[in-house]
């Protein structure tokens, strides 16, 4: 019965997207398709290794700028880290477009917050990281704040954007060559509504701004959910907003155009240990982490824990997400059929693409090499 639900799931998903995608809007504007994915200079996973031909951008994370100066202090070891990362990745057959990304999760949004607060300190990290992006060859920029704390930060990331773009476009017109992409890494959803501080992105300065924002649509559920198992990153919650399909929504609704819009695809799971080995289930009880480093597993460790294991692997048709299990060991995660249906989703929402995190995590490439053929074969009916 679950396998016929599945398939039900998949075939609705499958109709809606051909519909939509004839049906859309006349005088929208169409933009390539983006298929990108994170690559953490701190990995050992060296950037030669990675198959661009299934991704059209790849992100350098992460840069931090100086929390006084606010310019980005580059050590030597850094600048070679960089300089082989794009010379590499553009030097592939085919080449990817290159952007690095600034900030991410565990740098200080007070150092962001101070940066965007005042006319004169946005300006020195504007201009920093343009130098850095055109010093090291990159496409383009991609700001990683996670996150603005307040309706005060979020104006000011209006600020922000109005002004990066006025300086990437009086750059390139000045140096007469293609201005930079700048772009943006943002919450699951446009609004905070799970903050007890609720708060809003500017989502007219990020149209105007910005050439995508890539929705971080994962981590819902984690090892801070001590007593309960939950999702990863499903599509849907029957009990709550908590998932993918409201936060890419939310963001559409609010005013900003699909075009702008990328899905976030977690290539690692989260796992937990379970209080009763037969109550298995998501929402589950549980007793705290499991296996992997602070409950985390790349997905090739999780595809290597389940063979290992013997594990149960269920494919979840309510919530579009994947869980295992083995004794007390608990994984959530995404598999190829819960990435098929996201991926037919976003292409039934007119979204423009999607990224993973990260890129050095599925060792077979197994989920990019599902995405690129699923991607590619929706663009080819489309155009037929």
């Amino acid at each position: 019965m679950a396998n016929l639900k599945g398939y039900y799931y998949l075939f609705v998903v499958f109709i809606l997207a051909i519909a939509m995608n004839h049906t859309a809007m006349a005088g929208e504007p169409s933009s390539r398709a983006v298929k990108g994915a994170y690559w953490p200079s701190y990995t050992c996973f060296p950037a030669s290794a990675i198959d661009t031909s299934l991704f059209t951008h790849l992100y350098y994370a992460f840069l931090v700028p100086n929390n006084v100066s606010l310019w980005f202090d580059i050590s030597n070891s850094t600048a070679l880290t960089l300089w082989n990362f794009t010379s590499t990745v553009s030097g592939k057959s085919p080449p990817a477009k290159t952007l690095v990304a600034i900030g991410g999760a565990g740098a200080d949004p007070d150092t962001f917050s101070q940066m965007a607060s005042k006319k004169s300190w946005r300006e020195s990290f504007i201009d920093s990281s343009i130098e850095v992006a055109r010093k090291y060859g990159f496409d383009g920029i991609d700001l990683d704040w996670e996150f603005p704390q307040n309706s005060t930060d979020m104006e000011n990331l209006g600020y922000l954007l109005d002004e990066w773009r006025a300086a990437v476009q009086k750059e390139a017109n000045a140096t007469c060559r293609s201005p930079l992409l700048l772009t943006a890494a943002v919450y699951f959803s446009v609004e905070f509504f799970l903050s007890a501080v609720v708060r809003t992105y500017p989502v007219d300065s990020i149209n105007q701004n910005l050439d995508w924002v890539n929705a971080m649509t994962y981590d819902y559920h984690g090892s801070w959910d001590t007593t309960a198992t939950g999702t990863l990153a499903g599509l849907f919650d029957p009990l709550s907003n908590v998932s993918t399909s409201y936060g890419l929504r939310s963001w559409i609704d609010a005013g900003l155009h699909p075009t702008k819009l990328i899905m976030g695809l977690p290539l690692y799971g989260r796992t937990w240990r379970l209080k009763d080995p037969s109550v298995n289930g998501i929402g589950a009880p549980a007793v705290g982490v499991g296996p992997g480093t602070e409950g985390v597993l790349t997905f090739s460790q999780v595809e290597a824990f389940n063979k290992a294991n013997n594990a149960t692997v269920v494919y979840d048709v309510d919530t579009v997400s994947t869980y295992s299990y083995s004794g007390t060991s608990w994984i959530t995660y995404d598999d190829v059929n819960s990435t098929t249906v996201k991926i037919m989703y976003v292409k039934a929402l007119e979204v423009r693409g999607y990224f993973f995190w990260a890129v050095n995590d599925d060792l077979d490439w197994k989920i990019p090499r599902l995405g690129e053929k699923i991607y590619m074969h929706f663009i080819k009916n489309i155009d037929n």
